[in-house]
């Protein structure tokens, strides 16, 4: 069985509410969340799991404050001995701007995406203003249905809620299975007794919170989408 070592690279940070995370909790408190592409070290193919902002910018100081090292997606590339061209294969957990911009740079890629998703991006709600069409022209698109196997070791799992068509993606490890989180949320998310906490943001809240419970239960490693502690831990497991 193939074993796969995640590399959170940090390529953007944004300043938000902690409602827009937690639904009905946390509001009036700001905080920073970092965008990360993931790579997943170890099969026979290069794989991304989202490929973040493009352009970003961030105080002096603060990512040192939080204990971060951001970076632009080629030089988050380059540090782990890659580039662009090099991937084979970008799995998407949704399609919010802040995950795809850098998707036209790997242009040997296949990107997986849920076809639910796809056509919401296509043809986007104007409640929804973060979906900019544009930004998979020229990229070669593969439309999962469901849950699916995409490698051996990996494989996509349907939680929508957040968006139309959100994916998480299962990944073996060493240490059994790790899931990132196909919506947005932080550990606050993940309360250590208790439900846990839907997305501040969502299309369909039943979906959510059925959803967040779906991911929680499957994972041997959770890795919150939007999380402080993954960029600081470093590789995982």
């Amino acid at each position: 069985m193939t074993r796969y070592i995640i590399h959170p690279l940090v390529v953007g940070l944004n300043e938000t509410d902690q409602g827009v995370m937690t639904y009905l909790k946390g509001y009036g408190k700001r905080i920073w969340l970092p965008v990360y592409v993931f790579y997943l070290e170890g099969g026979d193919e290069k794989i991304l799991v989202d490929t973040g902002l493009e352009q970003f910018m961030v105080p002096p100081g603060v990512a040192e404050e939080l204990g971060l090292k951001v970076q632009e997606f080629e030089e988050a590339l380059d540090s782990v001995g890659l580039a662009p061209e090099d991937i084979d294969i970008v799995i998407h957990t949704h399609l919010h701007n802040d995950h795809c911009e850098n998707d036209y740079k790997c242009t040997n890629a296949r990107v997986y995406v849920q076809q639910r998703e796809l056509d919401f991006f296509r043809e986007p709600h104007p409640v929804d203003h973060r979906y900019f069409p544009d930004l998979l022209d020229d990229v070669e698109v593969v439309a999962v249905v469901g849950d699916r196997e995409i490698v051996p070791g990996v494989s996509v799992m349907l939680t929508p809620g957040h968006t139309p068509g959100g994916q998480s993606v299962v990944v073996d490890t060493a240490r059994g299975k790790a899931v990132i989180t196909g919506f947005c949320c932080n550990e606050q998310n993940f309360p250590a007794a208790g439900p846990c906490v839907p997305p501040g943001v969502h299309l369909n809240l039943i979906e959510a919170y059925d959803t967040i419970h779906k991911v929680r239960d499957a994972a041997d490693i959770l890795i919150p989408l939007h999380d402080l502690a993954v960029g600081r831990r470093g590789a995982i497991p």
